[in-house]
């Protein structure tokens, strides 16, 4: 059953925060869609794993491009559908409960100091936990991530 990791992150950026998330998925053989709700966020995204370290090359393209089904890890605008077994949220770009019970796992990243993106996480953990969907809350406020809260799927 599919779960929804959020990630409150306090002491990273998305981009660092996402690398090993990235790599888990790829190690898992997982193909992987991150959705974001500003293209400035996404380009700024792009930039960053194209200048990550060499050995921690993350494969990764734009939706739109002719290239766009071949790419492991695809970055895209809310609107925009591709298939996928992970999906990364970040900029509280939305998800509904339907996307969810058709991924493996559904991440949300959001950022601490952005109060907007704070506001759309917690109404997107009671959208995702009426729904009867399994969530998780990590958070990073003690230096590691630890689980900060878990509700556990009401459906079947």
């Amino acid at each position: 059953m599919s779960e929804v990791y959020f990630y409150h992150l306090t002491r990273q950026r998305v981009d660092q925060a996402l690398r090993p998330l990235l790599g888990k998925c790829l190690a898992n053989g997982w193909r992987v869609v991150i959705r974001g709700s500003e293209a400035a966020q996404i380009h700024q995204l792009d930039d960053a794993l194209w200048q990550g370290p060499a050995e921690e090359f993350l494969p990764h393209g734009l939706a739109g491009t002719e290239q766009e089904a071949d790419q492991p890890i695809l970055l895209t605008l809310e609107g925009h559908e591709a298939p996928h077994d992970c999906l990364i949220c970040i900029g509280g770009s939305a998800v509904t409960a339907d996307e969810v019970l058709s991924s493996k796992r559904v991440c949300i990243l959001f950022q601490d100091d952005n109060g907007l993106d704070l506001q759309k996480a917690r109404a997107q953990w009671k959208s995702v936990t009426d729904a009867g969907i399994a969530a998780k809350y990590w958070s990073q406020a003690q230096g590691n991530w630890e689980l900060q809260a878990e509700k556990a799927a009401s459906i079947a």
